[in-house]
């Protein structure tokens, strides 16, 4: 009983915090609502019902601006969202702008956030997935508390009612008779017996819900991985024990079924191979889809060890998330290997990878002609094609856990003049941020961390006002049709591809600007303290460049 008492209130927090981003679960956007230039960061809450705490820092506000904020859940389109929250003007801080939205269910959601000032209204769309990944139970002080208040609750009715059949029977002066001390004795049981039944009904009905919740709660998609050094093939697949107990839940609907995979940049699945502990090897990979479950790639010649896998998947429904596993490549058979002749090669032209130095270490650990020493805030680092790249922020400056960041970095060419860049994957950078126990990593864009397929099913499904059901194409002819698209979008050349994957999309401070395209920034807002590293990707005279940079969090 006391069981039942204590767990009716607040709860302490068992962090999961992994779906589209790993132990970083605010979303950041940076881009345009309208006419009007804004930086929303967006903290989700990790139990539902909860609320998620929205913040606009907006570019030249004036006086009389107004922001609002409203969740608008893919399963249900704009036709069945709440009204949207007025957000409250900062009196300290020109421009921002905060609000709490309530996500009232789980699912694919995003934040609506509207602009009305004296150029018109602007909305933009930023998604964020609802999901609980944490529980929580009460302090015991607290549960104490409530048990003995209770108890003497209980007690007290106890009372109340026996007395109501036995003395409250009574005349001015009469005493107590033996029927009625029987009635009173009588009385009490009673009452005893039927609180104790809406207690033990409350018991049954908390542990039930506590149950489905549990059973319900956020779980990252478990995969397994072989490895063939002969050849060098990876082959990814998703765990179908799992899949199959969540499409017997009442919520395994098409926010977890693979059928319902759909491109992000291009790609089904962007994944990222990362040398364990070290961090000195970092690798960018698209494996190409097998079956609904299945995914194969080819590696390129990783130096042997252990690997942290990062794979990122988007679906239909917009929901995107993070798939974690590990992988151990033996050095002495993989080096034997070197690429049979008539190997049916299953890299992506888009692959790439480097080697830099160990975090925090000045020297190589893996030499190799792909090397690259790792740069630090303020110095110049020399790319291996003589292009430089700049982390723009004074040596010395801090970065704080918490607060919202614009990472800028600015690429030079040979002649230290501004490198002329080019999209690669529809965008003008990629960076990856990991921290070095591997506890929190990122996939971020110039605009932000939010995922850019997420971003158009929720706009296709908001441009779509009927019932989900109509909306929803069988899941065969669905993944047919994704296949074929995406072997469309390998055959185009690259200039056709990013102009496909680039319109109508927020590309950030740094997207169709093309005389500022060799300076880039990423919003981002650092979960912990603690050492980092960030990886920046570009292109430029058609390679991809990539570079690396640590960072300390205070």
């Amino acid at each position: 009983m006391k069981k039942f008492l204590i767990s009716i209130g607040l709860l302490i927090s068992l962090a999961v915090n992994v779906w589209a981003h790993v132990g970083s679960p605010g979303v950041t956007f940076e881009g345009d609502a309208g006419p009007y230039k804004l930086i929303a960061n967006i903290n989700p809450p990790d139990v539902i019902p909860g609320t998620a705490a929205v913040t606009v820092y907006l570019e030249g506000a004036v006086r009389g601006t107004q922001v609002t904020a409203r969740p608008v859940y893919w399963s249900v389109g704009a036709d069945g969202t709440p009204k949207a929250d007025a957000a409250e003007p900062s009196v300290t801080e020109p421009g921002r702008f905060d609000v709490k939205v309530w996500f009232m269910s789980t699912g694919t959601s995003s934040i609506e956030i509207t602009v009305n000032g004296p150029q018109g209204k602007g909305t933009v769309v930023v998604p964020v997935m609802a999901v609980s990944t944490a529980k929580r139970t009460m302090p015991a002080g607290l549960g104490w508390g409530l048990f003995v208040m209770a108890t003497f609750l209980v007690m007290l009715m106890v009372s109340i009612i026996s007395s109501s059949v036995s003395d409250s029977q009574l005349n001015p002066a009469e005493s107590l008779t033996k029927r009625l001390r029987r009635r009173r004795v009588t009385g009490a049981v009673g009452a005893l017996l039927v609180l104790g039944l809406i207690l033990w009904g409350g018991y049954s009905w908390w542990n039930a819900a506590a149950a489905s919740y549990n059973k319900y709660l956020y779980r990252p998609l478990q995969a397994n991985n072989t490895f063939n050094s002969q050849n060098g093939l990876l082959k990814f697949t998703i765990d179908t024990a799992q899949l199959n107990e969540l499409s017997r839940s009442r919520r395994g609907n098409i926010t977890r079924k693979m059928n319902y995979l759909v491109p992000d940049h291009g790609k089904l699945m962007h994944m990222f191979l990362v040398k364990a502990n070290a961090l000195d090897v970092f690798a960018h990979l698209h494996p190409r889809r097998a079956d609904s479950v299945t995914f194969v790639t080819q590696l390129p010649e990783l130096p042997a060890g252990k690997y942290w896998i990062y794979a990122d998947i988007t679906r239909l429904s917009g929901f995107a998330e993070t798939i974690i596993d590990t992988l151990n490549i033996p050095e002495t058979i993989y080096r034997q290997a070197s690429n049979p002749s008539g190997l049916n090669r299953v890299a992506d032209e888009d692959d790439t990878y480097f080697i830099t130095n160990a975090v925090n270490g000045k020297n190589f650990t893996q030499p190799s002609v792909n090397a690259i020493m790792c740069g630090a805030p303020g110095v110049e680092t020399k790319l291996k094609d003589g292009t430089s790249a700049i982390w723009v922020q004074k040596p010395g400056q801090e970065l704080k856990a918490g607060e919202l960041t614009e990472l800028t970095f600015e690429m030079l060419d040979e002649n230290r003049k501004p490198a002329k860049l080019e999209p690669y994957l529809g965008m003008m950078a990629h960076a990856v941020i990991l921290k070095d126990d591997g506890s929190v990593y990122i996939h971020l864009h110039p605009s932000g961390s939010y995922s850019m397929g997420s971003q158009k099913a929720l706009l296709d499904r908001m441009a779509f006002h009927q019932p989900l059901d109509k909306y929803l194409p069988a899941p065969v002819a669905f993944a047919d049709s994704v296949n074929r698209m995406v072997a469309r979008l390998d055959a185009m050349s690259e200039g056709e591809r990013n102009q496909l994957l680039m319109a109508g999309m927020e590309h950030g401070n740094a997207g169709g600007n093309e005389h500022n395209a060799h300076q880039i920034s990423f919003p981002y807002t650092f979960p912990q303290s603690g050492k980092y590293r960030i990886w920046v990707q570009t292109k430029r005279n058609g390679k991809i460049l990539n570079s690396a940079f640590d960072a300390e969090v205070k």
